[in-house]
């Protein structure tokens, strides 16, 4: 009776996790269409501004203090307008396309449902998903559920230089 009970409950809690896959999967499946699509009103509602900016500064303050040529201190100071700018200017539609492309999102291709896009998802420890491309796949895009019930991009853990602005 204990094995069952402990077998039970391993099937509960990995139920959870599919359960939180399958619900992120729509919205994450709707934001890679609103990309492909260049759709922006869409790619807004679908993406967490705030979360994203704050990234992007740590990440530029980051790569400063890496970079010896500029002080750490001139860093800090620059990373929130920088970010401010770089949050206007790349988080938009028509910049995430490389990252479209990259999780196959291209117009020629035909794109998984929601559930299918539930398989490519990876829960963090922290209650966010990530996507993936393949089970031990690096994450590029982070989505974490916000108040109004919806799965919103809040962050972007790949290679900056994937955003690119149309030129």
């Amino acid at each position: 009776m204990r094995a069952f009970l402990i077998a039970l409950m391993a099937l509960t809690l990995s139920a959870c996790a599919t359960v939180q896959k399958l619900d992120a999967a729509g919205d994450v499946h709707a934001l890679l269409i609103s990309i492909r699509d260049g759709d922006a009103a869409t790619f807004e509602t679908l993406v967490d501004r705030p979360a994203l900016k704050r990234e992007i500064q740590q990440r530029l303050v980051a790569e400063a203090s890496r970079d010896g040529r500029v002080p750490m201190g001139l860093a800090a100071i620059l990373a929130p307008g920088l970010a401010e700018l770089a949050g206007e200017a790349l988080v938009q539609p028509g910049v995430f396309r490389a990252v479209a492309d990259y999780y196959g999102y291209r117009p020629d291709m035909k794109i998984p449902g929601p559930v299918g896009i539930s398989t490519m998802l990876r829960e963090l420890p922290d209650r966010r998903v990530c996507a993936v491309t393949k089970k031990d796949g690096p994450c590029l895009l982070i989505f974490a559920k916000a108040p109004d019930g919806r799965w919103k991009l809040s962050g972007f853990e790949g290679d900056l230089s994937m955003l690119r602005l149309k030129r």
